[in-house]
């Protein structure tokens, strides 16, 4: 197809498809797997036996002398499979010191040491083990509680009693006897993630059976459920918790949830406060927000490391740790403070892209330092706007509709002007197409979500890769189209290019190029929204986010119907001449966005440009690389202009 000399009408069906794929492994919906499955499981059982050292050999060993030789063979027997585990992992620098502590576990056992230390050595070791191979150590969403309870009714109250005190129907006999989940001494050296595993793989040399056939939102929702037998103060524990700004920040998220003990927490709040607040977070995961999303803590550990390494001179390591503080800590929290307080956002993004700058610029340590304090104040500020106390309904509907409003708002800006073409060229059988675009753009949205929901995680920079790409794709087509439209702005222009190229351009395929078009411009602004509405429902306030999501679907209808209205009303001239200057905007916006959003995954370079104004809904950001695509964009549609008043003015002469 050709539209008038513009290089869109090479663009097939073909390379459509190509280039919607393109976006898509470009991290949209990436995970990063740190380990293969076969090593992820191996790391599995070794923590699971490190886990159970560290809490079943007091029952083996007591001043120097055994008083179980069967706890006291177990132990020996577990504390050996250990060692050889860690040796058939995977060949890291971390194995050999692994290895080296699992033989010094090994030897303690052997000697007959005091329980407390054997079980830090053990817990030191299980730590050490997952920070050198990651596992993942939570589940991907909320725990169904419910769901929970209907699973251990059906599978595990013959065994371990109705009310979990291993007193089962079945228990009597079984050698050893099945865990009481209500021994809260017992309870409090566990964690979720240990009971998970259990769950999981089952347990050798008794009766528990492995319930790897369950899905693993099941065997997550059975652990949470279990764990909480031994603890019952939940009303007390959600008053600390709400009260307590310092606990939230030690358990942020699930993560942490996960794979604290009880016994860990009450190190730093004391025996009834943790117990009280260990029993409302696993009855009401939810409370954490965002399923571990609203969180700063990762982003505060990966700037002090950041801080630290440039501090000893390693500058790379420095930059590498300060992209993963914004992608890995900050980025999951963006949706939930743009939400709430999107100037806070803001300034946050502003300030770690100045940190990296910084570093990247081989700035003095204390301007790196001074950089990183006033991120740390900024992190402060949010922590508090983050709080669960702010979360309410009111914030959720205002967010929700805010959120949608302007992601819809810029889609349709570029739609309906496509469909007002379409319908100023008398081409109505062609909306379809139009409407086929945006349409496949909300059925991958869904998809997307679900994907996301319960297959993998969209990693920070999966999502930055994503809107960077399709903004920039997206700015280079708007320019054409909008160059294109600019030379159509006279009516003697359009009504010779109907005659002589319309009927001929569409009817070669150009069609697919508007669907293509149509699609892209939406799928971003609903991959983005996407993102944004899953960590507002995971907040709660269901209802709300839903009231402000179908307020905003009604305004953005009325908008449409507006904004159709007035095309009608425009002689052909003033349309393409408002559409082309409308589209030339967008274009400009879209350029500074998608260099912007690639220079947060880390993809461009940042050069900062003091002199620009930081301001988002422009495309407008204070580097050289965001401001120099938007110059380009710029120049190239100036050129265009140029280039088509020169070519009117040969064809009036003619």
């Amino acid at each position: 197809m050709q539209l008038d000399g513009v290089g869109l009408s090479k663009i097939r069906l073909r390379d459509l498809f190509l280039l919607v794929m393109m976006l898509a492994c470009m991290g949209a919906l990436s995970s990063r797997p740190a380990v293969a499955q076969t090593a992820a499981a191996d790391v599995q059982t070794v923590w699971r036996l490190l886990d159970y050292i560290a809490v079943d050999y007091e029952g083996a060993v007591s001043k120097g002398k055994v008083i179980s030789a069967a706890e006291y063979a177990e132990m020996t027997e577990f504390a050996g499979t250990v060692r050889r585990g860690i040796r058939d992992l995977p060949e890291t620098p971390a194995r050999a010191p692994l290895a080296k502590a699992a033989g010094d576990i090994e030897a303690s056992i052997a000697a007959k040491d005091e329980p407390a230390i054997v079980a830090a050595r053990s817990r030191q070791l299980a730590s050490r083990l997952l920070a050198a191979y990651p596992v993942p150590l939570a589940p991907r969403s909320i725990p169904d509680l419910a769901k929970g309870a209907k699973l251990y009714s059906e599978n595990c109250t013959s065994c371990h009693g109705a009310n979990g005190n291993g007193q089962g129907p079945l228990a009597r006999g079984m050698t050893p006897p099945p865990i009481a989940f209500t021994d809260r001494e017992r309870a409090r050296q566990r964690s979720l993630f240990a009971l998970y595993q259990v769950i999981d793989q089952g347990l050798e040399g008794t009766a528990m059976p492995s319930f790897a056939q369950m899905s693993d939102e099941d065997r997550w929702a059975l652990a949470f459920y279990v764990g909480g037998f031994a603890f019952n103060d939940r009303e007390t524990g959600e008053e600390i918790w709400k009260a307590n700004t310092n606990l939230r920040q030690q358990l942020p998220n699930l993560e942490t949830l996960a794979g604290m003990t009880p016994a860990a927490l009450a190190r730093t709040q004391g025996d009834a406060k943790a117990d009280a607040v260990i029993a409302h977070l696993r009855a009401h995961p939810e409370a954490l927000n965002a399923g571990g999303s609203a969180s700063l803590s990762v982003a505060r550990a990966k700037l002090d490391a950041s801080l630290l390494a440039y501090q000893r001179g390693n500058r790379p390591a420095a930059q590498r740790l300060a992209l993963s503080a914004y992608l890995d800590g900050f980025e999951p929290v963006e949706p939930i403070l743009s939400a709430r307080d999107s100037a806070l956002m803001v300034k946050i993004e502003a300030a770690m892209i100045a940190y990296r700058a910084a570093i990247a610029s081989s700035a003095s340590v204390a301007d790196v330092e001074a950089k990183a304090n006033a991120i740390d104040t900024l992190f402060s500020e949010a922590e508090t706007v983050l709080s669960p106390e702010m979360s309410s309904g009111t914030s959720a509907f205002l967010g929700a509709l805010a959120i949608l409003l302007r992601e819809g708002v810029e889609a349709l800006l570029i739609v309906v002007a496509m469909i007002a073409f379409l319908k100023k060229a008398e081409r109505p059988q062609y909306l379809r197409y139009v409407h086929g675009g945006w349409i496949a753009a909300l059925v991958a949205g869904v998809a997307t979500w679900a994907v996301a929901t319960y297959l993998v995680s969209i990693s920070g920079a999966g999502r930055e890769m994503t809107e960077g790409v399709g903004s920039l794709v997206a700015a280079v087509i708007l320019v054409s189209v909008g160059i294109w439209m600019h030379g159509k702005s006279s009516a003697a222009a359009w009504q010779r290019y109907v005659r002589e190229v319309m009927d001929k351009a569409l009817s070669r395929g150009s069609v697919w190029f508007l669907c293509g078009l149509s699609f892209l411009v939406v799928y971003r602004e609903v991959f983005e929204t996407v993102l944004f509405f899953s960590a507002l429902v995971s907040q709660g306030n269901g209802d709300a986010v839903a009231a402000g999501a179908l307020t905003a679907i009604v305004l953005l209808a009325a908008i449409t119907w507006v904004m159709l209205k007035l095309s009608r009303s425009l002689p052909i001239g003033k349309f393409f001449a408002y559409s082309s200057v409308l589209i030339a905007i967008l274009a400009v916006v879209l350029a500074g966005k998608g260099v912007a959003a690639l220079q947060e995954a880390g993809a461009i370079d940042i050069a900062p440009l003091a002199t620009i104004p930081r301001i988002p809904m422009l495309g407008l950001f204070p580097t050289w690389e965001s401001f120099g695509a938007q110059l380009l964009a710029t120049m190239i549609i100036a050129a265009g202009i140029w280039y088509n008043g020169r070519r009117a003015s040969q064809l009036a002469a003619t």
